[in-house]
């Protein structure tokens, strides 16, 4: 490609289709609108339906949504997903594999009972998920994976050794999938989300003393918006990033620099 050919409908989706697991609440839903503007219509597998708010804004943007209630740590599960995408929209060009549980406790009482879950969710399903998607990728020649990781992927996990093990190995499962797959014009990536004002983050920032101590340690001064995902999202989901391969991007206002 020549400099002349660049275009900024390099970032259209037009007529892609998208895998957003947990796509309808938190930081998925924000992944799943953010395909949906850009021209994506969106496929969202996760534990439970919401209240019909992820169809009608993705709706709203003259997309298709179909949702499948789905654990996706169930034998069969990852292969049905793809499969039932492919048959109800057509076809697969994006997954991103966004679901994920935090269990927190002290060391003496993290057991195998808060530990096996979380490997299960956050770590076996996307690489589930990731091996039947790319047999479909590499029949195509194209295909993205942007796999969600977390600021735990470089830190350590105080009260949650799983969160952080699963999250470094999401970072290493997607350098590993990039070495094998780039050349089938493949591109595998992942998004590590720093602090953002989400539900979950709810009791901590009603908490003045903790708080003050994120934002402290946050250069840009605030909680992440969700909002702050998206343009991320729709960059490494689209052409204009098809060299940009086996990067983790932080979206964290900087908090990893202090």
């Amino acid at each position: 490609m020549q400099i002349t050919d660049f275009s900024l409908e390099m970032f259209s989706l037009a007529g892609k289709v998208a895998i957003v697991t947990g796509g309808n609440s938190g930081l998925g839903q924000a992944f799943s609108l953010a395909l949906a503007k850009a021209g994506a219509d969106v496929f969202v597998p996760s534990f439970v339906d919401d209240d019909g708010t992820t169809r009608r804004l993705i709706e709203a943007e003259g997309r298709r949504y179909e949702f499948l209630e789905i654990d996706i740590t169930a034998d069969g599960a990852p292969q049905r997903i793809i499969d039932t995408t492919i048959e109800r929209l057509g076809g697969l060009d994006i997954l991103v594999n966004s679901a994920g549980i935090c269990k927190l406790a002290t060391v003496e009482e993290f057991g195998r009972e808060q530990w096996d879950p979380m490997i299960a969710v956050n770590l076996t399903a996307p690489f589930e998920l990731g091996h039947a998607a790319s047999r479909h990728f590499i029949a195509q020649r194209s295909g993205k994976i942007i796999n969600i990781a977390s600021l735990f992927a470089f830190l350590g996990g105080q009260w949650s050794p799983a969160y952080a093990a699963t999250k470094h190995g999401i970072v290493g499962f997607t350098k590993a999938y990039c070495d094998e797959l780039a050349q089938y014009n493949v591109q595998v990536n992942a998004i590590a989300p720093g602090y953002f004002a989400t539900a979950i983050t709810e009791q901590t920032r009603a908490d003045a003393t903790t708080n003050q101590r994120v934002l402290d340690h946050i250069p840009a001064g605030r909680w992440g918006d969700v909002a702050d995902l998206m343009g991320a999202t729709v960059f490494l989901a689209s052409r204009a990033s098809d060299y940009v391969n086996g990067h983790t991007l932080t979206v964290d206002g900087g908090y990893l620099v202090r």
